[in-house]
């Protein structure tokens, strides 16, 4: 059977079967190395108390979420971008900072 990906669209290598994660979209079960990772920072508090607070030189704490999609909701919530076959064989896009 042909493949179209060498790694069949995974990381996991030769670990063997890995966790599951819950699509936060769809709800679908998905390999934990095929599912694509989404973290961002929750501040606890609102932005002009938290300027406020920052001019005073107070630490501030927030939390860091962390959604796992898989690859459907991912492409169409536009965490993924649709590739080429020849931008695909290059690599991750790399991001800037």
């Amino acid at each position: 059977m042909p493949v179209k990906r060498k790694s069949r669209g995974r990381s996991k290598g030769s670990k063997g079967k890995g966790s599951l994660v819950q699509c936060q979209g769809c709800g679908q079960q998905v390999p934990r190395d095929k599912a694509k990772r989404v973290s961002r920072r929750i501040s606890l508090v609102d932005s002009i108390l938290y300027k406020e607070l920052r001019q005073k030189g107070t630490y501030i704490a927030s939390s860091t979420e962390t959604r796992y999609y898989c690859i459907s909701c991912a492409v169409h919530r536009g965490v993924v971008k649709i590739r080429s076959k020849n931008d695909r064989r290059q690599g991750p896009p790399r991001r800037r900072r």
